[in-house]
């Protein structure tokens, strides 16, 4: 029994951290859409640069059990579009924007990835939660 209560919890603790990295990666995406159309403050200045979350593998020795975390979250490095608008703030001279390298078509489909893997992870931890209550349900009888 006890090496069972270990896998339960073992997997219950593998499926939180898997939510919080999911987690984490959502709020970066929400700031990417977020700042999507946002210009530089100073004429020809850079704007926005996407932001694009790592995950890392940990082991958690209370768990003995490797786990998924949030790793280094790293700027996106590719160039920044331009558009020609000769009236904005944010123009150089000859009148382009740099606009945010971000693409909200890959950002809304990385979120509904994002949103899928948080929600498996979920599942597992109400089957766990299941498996457990019926467990008890058999001892007790």
């Amino acid at each position: 029994m006890a090496n069972d209560t270990s896998d339960f919890t073992r997997s219950m603790g593998i499926a939180t951290s898997g939510m919080r990295a999911q987690a984490g990666r959502m709020r970066i995406i929400s700031e990417n859409i977020a700042n999507a159309q946002s210009t530089a403050q100073t004429p020809g200045g850079d704007p926005y640069r996407r932001k694009v979350p790592t995950f890392t593998s940990e082991l958690d020795r209370t768990l003995d059990a490797r786990t998924v975390g949030l790793g280094r979250v790293r700027p996106d490095m590719s160039i920044f579009p331009t558009r020609y608008e000769p009236g904005n703030p944010a123009a150089d001279a000859a009148g382009n924007v740099k606009v945010p390298n971000v693409n909200s078509l890959v950002e809304m489909t990385d979120m509904k990835e994002a949103q899928r893997s948080y929600e498996a992870n979920l599942n597992i931890i109400s089957a766990t939660r299941r498996m457990i209550q019926r467990t008890l349900d058999i001892l007790k009888a």
